[in-house]
């Protein structure tokens, strides 16, 4: 009994000491491991600082940009906001039209035979494919950038949503009819909520992609966003500001992605446990 009371005050003191998981433990020493090991080749020139800078100039040249000299005529602030503006819309839109086509498609034969070939025709293809057809059909303006990010995101989405109908138990379907529950009641009181775990997969899938596509799309002719400023840090040979900016891309993701989760968990808590 005193050996299990040890232990247990053991475990206690440990986590209380060191209160993340041992994943999160593994992923941050893996960082300072890439970091120490970029610093020490840094430090070392066993690279020219012109193609590998060392971090703290990497993070020296961070603050510049993200204060008033900024960098290509607009803060590093100014870019962000840029760049996610396009991201918001375009997911709106994908949300807007993608979440009801699944369904439409989940719900009717017919509608999926109509639109099923469209989408998995256009989906392997990878959105970068369709840059010269967005400039040709619609400039070089803000409509080309955001619609060649959306057509990124409107597929993971749809299918998602597709998926997350076709998952619907009909156990469920036949006790809400069984009970005399509408065709609108059955949608929106059983189909939604049991497609909704399905739907978010699919918004972090199509987001995540989106956001990679991002940069691709920032190419046509933008003045601001992190796919510009990275475009352009890279014609000047700016390592730092080429640093700097993926690691603010990659930060954005993670924390968008983090942002997405903590919803997943929040709206659909029942997800994953045993039905």
């Amino acid at each position: 009994m005193s050996v299990l009371i040890n232990e247990k005050l053991h475990s206690r003191w440990l986590k209380w000491c060191w209160p993340l998981s041992r994943q999160a433990t593994l992923s941050i020493s893996t960082l300072v491991v890439l970091l120490a090991i970029w610093w020490a080749v840094a430090a070392l020139q066993l690279m020219s600082p012109l193609f590998l800078p060392p971090p703290q100039q990497v993070l020296a040249k961070l603050l510049t940009i993200a204060g008033p000299q900024g960098f290509m005529d607009a803060t590093l602030w100014q870019h962000l906001v840029a760049s996610l503006t396009r991201i918001a819309l375009a997911l709106f839109a994908a949300v807007l039209i993608g979440i009801p086509v699944g369904i439409a498609m989940g719900l009717s034969p017919t509608t999926r035979g109509i639109l099923d070939p469209v989408i998995e025709l256009y989906r392997p293809v990878p959105p970068l494919a369709y840059l010269p057809l967005m400039v040709i059909w619609f400039g070089i303006g803000e409509t080309s950038k955001i619609l060649l990010i959306y057509l990124a995101i409107f597929a993971p989405v749809t299918m998602s949503a597709l998926a997350g109908v076709k998952s619907a138990q009909q156990v469920r379907l036949r006790a809400a009819q069984s009970l005399g529950a509408s065709r609108a009641q059955v949608l929106w009181f059983v189909i939604l909520p049991g497609a909704l775990p399905e739907i978010l997969t699919g918004l972090r899938i199509g987001l995540g992609v989106g956001w990679s596509t991002l940069v691709a799309a920032e190419l046509i002719a933008a003045t601001r966003g992190l796919g510009f400023m990275v475009q352009s840090a890279g014609e000047f040979l700016a390592t730092d500001v080429v640093l700097a900016g993926i690691a603010v891309i990659a930060v954005i993701a993670f924390l968008l992605e983090l942002g997405l989760r903590a919803l997943q968990r929040r709206l659909t808590p029942w997800h994953g446990e045993v039905q």
